[in-house]
């Protein structure tokens, strides 16, 4: 496993991280608190020393467990947190979107909670949590600062969603020097992320980029087929029907991306990239690593197997010039999909009425008038 540093922040995290959304909730399946915790170790076994939660996440359980499971190896770990929705005063409605709060005394309290959860005084990274534009004003930003000057935190980021988009917010963030900016971004889902390089690139800034969801809702892992039925509640299920179809047919063009020893079998393949062995899951991690920018992949782990194989990815192949290329090619021609996805650039979303994405080029101008 290597590192990266967020930013300039002094702050070192493993290239594949833990997406701690998956414990204390039960959206990427059941898993008893014993079981959440083996996972978390696990993965710190691994090599995995970045583990990214949220106050919201089982609403303070994730947090949780998190410190219960690394309470005994704090100064082998980075912990990334965020905050900036009230579930204290709402209820949780199903999968829906709580109400957000930004307001420091909120802001101050929050933190504070989450600090005594996860048994520590001081993360490494603090990110605003699918904050909108207009939300993160000079008291937010000074409130940040006051956090890093009080020693408890060392990185400041913010966190994308939900789902894809936020191109105003992201950008927001560079211009204030955050150290990281969270996003979807896979080889599949290159918008809004590669808009995001072309921002911190043309503005010359320290930012990095973390991503979330490398695997595309689990097509790029394979976990997702046209044989597989998504039980009641499984996050995955809120991609449209259509969107998976045409991402089947996207995935027998990226095979060449996958790589075995002559005369390994498929299911020995599923380990730990020895040799020159590469998986499309671990690809697709290694994809996203080959930008500088990026400093940390967030897969979602469901099972130890999982932690396996993708936290092995840095010490695969990384992909060759020519595979780079061949992605952008096929990017550029949708990937060879005939089917139609059901999603669309009027599907991004957006908290300025789509100015931020028809000033990227990504809508027309004409677009939402």
């Amino acid at each position: 496993m290597q590192h990266r540093e967020l930013g300039d922040s002094g702050v070192e995290v493993s290239e594949v991280g833990f997406g701690a959304w998956v414990v204390g909730t039960d959206w990427w399946g059941d898993r008893t608190e014993e079981q959440a915790v083996e996972m978390v170790q696990h993965a710190l076994d691994r090599g995995v020393t970045y583990f990214d939660t949220s106050d919201v996440y089982g609403h303070g359980d994730s947090e949780r467990l998190l410190g219960r499971a690394l309470a005994e190896h704090r100064d082998e770990v980075v912990l990334g947190t965020k905050v900036g929705y009230d579930f204290y005063d709402n209820p949780q409605a199903g999968h829906g979107e709580l109400p957000k709060e930004l307001h420091v005394d909120y802001l101050d309290e929050a933190f504070e909670k989450s600090l005594d959860r996860l048994g520590t005084d001081h993360v490494e990274l603090l990110q605003l949590h699918n904050a909108n534009a207009d939300e993160v004003d000079a008291d937010v930003l000074e409130w940040l600062d006051r956090q890093r000057e009080r020693g408890r935190v060392e990185a400041v980021g913010w966190a994308l969603g939900p789902s894809i988009g936020w191109l105003a917010e992201g950008d927001a963030a560079v211009a204030h020097e955050f150290d990281v900016v969270q996003t979807v971004f896979n080889v599949f889902e290159q918008t809004p992320g590669r808009h995001f390089l072309e921002t911190i690139r043309a503005e010359n800034a320290s930012t990095s980029l973390m991503a979330r969801v490398p695997h595309s809702s689990g097509l790029l892992n394979e976990q997702v087929t046209p044989e597989t039925e998504l039980a009641e509640g499984d996050h995955r299920g809120h991609r449209p029907t259509a969107w998976y179809e045409a991402g089947w047919e996207k995935i027998e063009n990226v095979r060449f991306l996958e790589r075995a020893d002559e005369g390994t079998s498929s299911s020995s393949r599923t380990q730990s990239g020895n040799g020159g062995e590469r998986t499309l899951g671990q690809a697709a991690i290694q994809w996203l690593l080959s930008f500088d920018e990026m400093a940390t992949v967030t897969p979602t782990f469901r099972t130890a197997a999982d932690i396996d194989e993708w936290a092995a990815a840095p010490d695969t192949p990384p992909l060759s010039d020519a595979e780079l290329q061949r992605v952008e090619e096929l990017y550029a021609e949708n990937f060879g999909a005939t089917e139609d996805d059901g999603m669309s650039a009027e599907d991004l979303r957006t908290s300025v009425g789509g100015e931020d994405l028809r000033d990227a080029g990504v809508l027309s101008s004409a677009a939402g008038d």
